[in-house]
């Protein structure tokens, strides 16, 4: 009984006096990189037009194993689906990545954001003006022209 105890505290001391190798994290100052393959924060993509790539056939609902995902579709005048309402709740969501590897469209992404904490409940059920991504504004890019070599 007391052997397991005296291995147990050297296994705690030797860590303890040998800081060679670092375990904690100082959170807000050092930031975790994530690895290539995380799932975090998803996200809705648009297309080269800045329209939305969602048609709204509702397989990342259906696969979601939390079903945590609502989706109601509509038609716009052309006749074109989109996603009238897209809902992810992520108290549910487990980050499975399922609704990003069924869409057909290659609408849905999962990044990798994982700062997600708020204070408020309301805030962790995600619309679609939360998920989609921002239209890009093109910018005119100002080019320097490049100084000649002058040569004799």
């Amino acid at each position: 009984m007391i052997k397991p105890l005296i291995q147990g505290l050297a296994l705690t001391l030797k860590h303890f006096l040998s800081p060679s190798k670092v375990v904690t994290m100082q959170y807000p100052d050092e930031k975790w990189t994530p690895y290539p393959r995380f799932r975090g924060l998803h996200e809705l993509q648009r297309d080269e037009n800045g329209n939305e790539k969602c048609v709204a056939c509702g397989l990342c609902s259906t696969v979601c194993p939390s079903e945590c995902i609502n989706i109601e579709g509509a038609e716009d005048q052309n006749g074109k689906r989109y996603a009238e309402t897209y809902e992810i709740d992520m108290f549910r969501c487990i980050f499975c990545g399922y609704c990003e590897e069924v869409c057909p469209e290659e609408a849905i992404f999962l990044r990798q954001d994982y700062e997600l904490a708020t204070g408020n409940a309301k805030d962790n059920i995600y619309n679609k003006e939360k998920l989609l991504v921002p239209i890009k504004k093109k910018v005119k890019k100002e080019v320097k022209k490049k100084p000649r070599n002058k040569s004799k």
